[in-house]
């Protein structure tokens, strides 16, 4: 379980990286935080480019980042945006391989709303996993 004030810290957090999202084409920003086993915190914004396969998402950003630091566990994700939508399926599975008990919040960027919570195997029931 996550205490609301760490809750709250993963809000923020995901908020500031939204702030620096690149997404000239869609004008729809992205910001993800990531809390590690050891209570790290790690950000990530999402990245458009031109060629729109090779726009990376908020979520893999803060989990590349976190991985960067040496970090392979994760307790939470944070997702800010509008509407609080869901990870799509691309992260979906790159949530999966670090762990199937992952938190994931989705905030609404309205407020900071959380709309939503529930764990990896929840979104990605049956996923895939070697």
């Amino acid at each position: 379980m996550i205490s609301d004030k760490l809750q709250q810290q993963l809000i923020d957090a995901a908020a500031t990286a939204r702030q620096n999202a690149y997404a000239p084409y869609s004008n729809f920003l992205v910001g993800a935080s990531l809390l590690a086993e050891d209570g790290s915190l790690f950000s990530g914004c999402n990245v458009e480019n031109a060629s729109y396969g090779l726009t990376i998402c908020a979520e893999r950003i803060a989990i590349g980042n976190a991985i960067s630091h040496g970090h392979k566990k994760f307790k939470a994700i944070c997702v800010v945006a509008d509407n609080a939508v869901s990870p799509c399926g691309a992260c979906r599975q790159f949530i999966r391989e670090f762990g199937s008990e992952t938190l994931i919040m989705l905030v609404d960027s309205n407020g900071n709303q959380m709309r939503k919570k529930f764990t990896i195997d929840q979104l990605l029931p049956e996923s895939f996993s070697l």
